[in-house]
């Protein structure tokens, strides 16, 4: 595939979320990625509810722009496949609990010894070290002791809660994906491939330390306890609908005071700074709460831009897909699945005018690509028939792999 990474080769071991969506943010930027699976079971996300054409939504959309091998690890013939693979590898991904890979020979290693130049990704809950380093983790652990709990309940008396998206995985892959172009950029550079290691917790905390612990951040002043957020959010009512608000900085302030003809409102002292606003803050919104709800959410969105007030509607996900700003973007793309059918996704969110990426590949059905990658690493067709027969490898399409699917092609929408 074209695009920024073109020519990159990445060997994704992993499951679940975090490792195969930073492995897939690879693949649409036109990396080579190759998903090993568990030969007859794939990863663990192929067993959740099938609801497009036998593939679970969440798989497609990441685990798209990959190929698709199945190797039994815990056979010799499973090992000494995948240890070909690295030997042509660039990156490998795994998120095995701290040692497993290790235990079966496929670590850093054993990657090391036939391949100097790879950049081998370790992704863990908990990192290699600690009480923790050994228990099995999802999202919503990550979230709870990393203090995101507490940031969203939005004070330290309050009953924490969790985000409602799985944050901590996502963050994650991002981080990952980063960690690895980093990687390749070192090894540009000096020739050596390295082992990078990554936490979910740690990635957590990194994204919690750039705004929610300033409180934190000056070792020797002391520390009080989280003040109560606002009792009120920055989503407020209309007449008939929501949208958010903002007016942070004075002229915003002024222009929104203005908008809703309250211009006796500018200099009121509770509100005549950025600091007293923000000590008054539920003076504060309850003021712009009770402005907003006099006027429709459609007339407010025509009234306070053209004040340049920041606002937006609250959209609900089905409309966000037809929002025009979001189609102006081009973020969404449509395509072709031969077995799930028709797709909408998004592309890769950062745009390359200079590497271009090709549209994403659709995601692959279990061990699509057996013969094929085994083909590109030196193995005979009588080989791969042997590692087929003995449960090495995968029998999924040994006989005639569907063409197709890791060929989609996608438009704008």
């Amino acid at each position: 595939m074209a695009g920024p990474l073109e020519g990159v080769r990445v060997v994704d071991l992993s499951s679940m979320l975090s490792g195969p969506w930073a492995a897939d943010i690879l693949g649409d930027q036109g990396a080579d990625v190759i998903k090993v699976e568990e030969p007859g079971r794939g990863d663990h996300v192929r067993l959740l509810a099938k609801d497009a054409g036998g593939l679970p939504v969440m798989f497609l959309n990441i685990n798209r722009s990959k190929r698709s091998i199945t190797l039994d690890l815990k056979s010799d013939g499973g090992i000494a496949a995948l240890l070909r693979l690295y030997e042509r590898a660039d990156v490998v991904v795994q998120n095995f609990r701290p040692g497993v890979v290790d235990r079966l020979g496929v670590g850093y290693e054993a990657a090391r010894a036939v391949n100097p130049r790879i950049v081998y990704l370790s992704i863990s809950g908990f990192g290699e070290q600690g009480p923790y380093a050994d228990r099995r983790v999802y999202d919503p652990v990550v979230q709870a002791l990393s203090g995101l709990t507490t940031v969203q309940a939005g004070s330290d008396d309050v009953r924490p809660r969790l985000v409602r998206t799985v944050l901590p995985d996502k963050l994650t892959a991002v981080t990952a994906a980063q960690a690895v172009t980093a990687a390749l950029l070192a090894r540009e550079r000096t020739g050596e491939g390295q082992h990078v290691r990554l936490s979910m917790l740690d990635a957590m905390l990194a994204f919690l330390w750039a705004s929610d612990m300033g409180a934190h951040t000056l070792r020797e002043r002391d520390v009080e306890p989280e003040r109560a957020a606002s009792f009120i959010d920055l989503i407020y009512e209309t007449a008939d609908g929501y949208l958010t608000v903002s007016t942070m900085r004075d002229a915003e302030w002024r222009v929104f005071c203005t908008a809703v003809g309250r211009e006796d409102m500018i200099d009121d002292p509770r509100f005549a700074t950025a600091a007293e606003r923000d000590l008054n803050v539920d003076e504060r919104l309850e003021f712009v709460q009770e402005q907003l709800r006099a006027r429709s959410a459609a007339q407010w969105l025509e009234i306070l831009p053209a004040h340049q007030v920041p606002c937006a509607p609250a959209m609900r996900r089905r409309d966000v897909i037809h929002h025009p700003q979001v189609l102006a973007s081009g973020i969404l793309l449509e395509s072709e699945h031969p077995a799930a059918g028709p797709l909408r996704q998004t592309r890769t969110a950062a745009r390359f005018e200079g590497t271009v990426p090709d549209p994403p590949r659709g995601a692959p059905l279990i061990g699509q690509h057996n013969v094929e990658v085994l083909r590109e690493v030196g193995y005979s067709d009588d080989e791969i028939d042997a590692l087929v027969a003995s449960g090495a490898v995968g029998a999924e399409h040994h006989d005639a792999a569907p063409e197709g699917v890791a060929g989609l092609s996608a438009v704008p929408h």
